[in-house]
């Protein structure tokens, strides 16, 4: 079905179409550690915070706290359904049937519910909290960031006119078709959605999906949306991210229990799951320190995820850490998802797929025609890579608004776990400037980790 972007959003009735779908309208790493969490963590309390890290972006401003509370209300209201559970516990992911074990699915069927939550204003920020059982708190990170970011979306699309929302979206579509084109028949590149938690919308996101698996055929690996790949048929994508090791930390009773906190959480991962869902993502307290001290087990895992480091960087001290350890890099999966964009991913597959020839240098790298070439490049894989897409695949539309304005610009925007059992969450990141946490707190984690390896790099989503 072709979406009339522009009739839409003048036309229609924001009431008859909710932000959330479905519940299963999340990223599948959620879906993976919500099991993890009713497996070993039911009865720990997590409370969440949402956060806007593009401060000057003043969110409550633009669009009425009571619509933010009905799309809450709603989401709340849903429940999954039998279709949503059968397909989880008879589809095939990473290659495995019986994922989801039927307790869980009896569970999210019978028992699952999302926790309340509290809402305020302070000086033009929406303070939005959750309290409450892990297993009722977690899933409201991504159905929170959904509903902010479209009501955001909603707001700017009101301020225009039929014809000119008409140009938003052509311009937009020209954008994303320039995008994907490049990257077409690019040989061995593999490219997934990840868009979900700061999308444009979810219509939007849809569309984004269905083009890129119908013009990009093996490139294109699947969505980290877990409704999206339900309903077209596509793979799910996702394993786990910060939110199981920062908690496990607050949870340490010393500084020796803290710092072996983010081995503990491998521990119990695989114990859980196997083969391809073992990535690792070491960049929660610094991925310098967190390889230098790792267990030798930990490079049998499947690959590593980067998500706060400069990625060539990541890559390649993943790379000498595996043969350190006595590894062959070569089957090992390397994955980037920071704030990438096609030139990004290019240039990484340029780096980890093959060799670069006769002087080429990775801005020699725009197309599938300059990987064909073999005077500039041979395949001569380092490390098979795949590019986590989010943000600037879903939500670019800097420049599109014909008006001029910066209305549909992506702001960053996160909801993290904010305490645990009443104890303070902390992420440190590869990034200074992605620190989370209370400051002292924040300073007691970096005497314990250390700052290895650690950049100060403006954000960009």
């Amino acid at each position: 079905m072709i979406v009339n972007f522009a009739e839409r959003a003048h036309n229609h009735n924001w009431e008859l179409d909710p932000v959330i779908r479905s519940l299963l309208d999340t990223d599948f790493y959620k879906l993976l550690m919500l099991q993890f969490i009713w497996k070993h963590y039911r009865t720990t309390h997590v409370s969440f915070s949402l956060f806007n890290r593009s401060a000057s972006v003043r969110l409550a401003e633009s669009f009425q706290t009571s619509e933010l509370i009905a799309q809450m209300e709603h989401a709340r209201s849903r429940r999954f359904r039998k279709s949503e559970l059968v397909w989880l516990a008879g589809n095939t992911f990473y290659g495995r049937r019986g994922i989801f074990e039927p307790a869980f699915l009896e569970w999210l069927e019978r028992d699952f519910r999302l926790s309340d939550y509290q809402l305020s204003v302070q000086d033009g920020q929406l303070t939005l909290t959750f309290d409450g059982l892990w297993t009722e708190t977690t899933m409201w990170e991504l159905y929170a960031l959904s509903i902010v970011g479209e009501l955001k979306t909603r707001a700017a699309l009101k301020e225009l006119s039929e014809f000119n929302l008409d140009i938003l979206y052509a311009r937009a579509k020209t954008k994303l078709w320039s995008k994907i084109s490049r990257l077409r028949g690019v040989p061995d590149l593999h490219v997934a959605d990840f868009g979900t938690r700061r999308r444009h919308s979810f219509l939007w996101q849809e569309y984004v999906v269905k083009a890129m698996a119908a013009n990009l055929g093996p490139n294109f690996i699947g969505t980290s949306n877990a409704f999206l790949a339900h309903k077209h048929d596509v793979e799910a994508i996702g394993t786990n991210a910060h939110e199981i090791p920062m908690a496990m930390a607050a949870l340490a009773a010393d500084d020796t229990a803290l710092k072996a906190a983010q081995y503990k959480m491998l521990e119990l991962w695989q114990a859980t799951y196997e083969g391809a869902l073992r990535i690792m993502l070491p960049d929660t307290f610094g991925t310098s320190q967190f390889l230098q001290n790792a267990p030798d087990w930990a490079a049998d895992w499947t690959g590593q995820r980067a998500d706060s480091k400069n990625p060539y960087v990541a890559g390649d001290e993943y790379i000498a850490w595996l043969k350190a350890r006595g590894r062959n890099p070569h089957d090992k999966l390397f994955i980037a998802s920071d704030a990438l964009d096609v030139d990004e991913i290019l240039g990484l597959h340029a780096y980890f797929a093959g060799e670069m020839r006769n002087g080429a240098t990775l801005q020699d790298f725009q197309s599938a025609d300059d990987f064909q070439d073999r005077g500039k490049w041979t395949p001569a894989r380092r490390i098979r890579f795949s590019a986590g897409w989010g943000t600037l695949l879903t939500n670019d539309f800097r420049g599109c608004d014909p008006a001029g304005g910066i209305g549909f610009d992506p702001i960053s925007l996160i909801c993290k776990a904010h305490t645990v059992e009443g104890r303070p969450a902390v992420k440190l990141s590869d990034n200074y400037a992605k620190a989370l946490g209370p400051q002292e707190e924040v300073d007691r984690y970096r005497k314990v980790f250390g700052t290895a390896g650690v950049a100060n790099v403006p954000l960009v989503v």
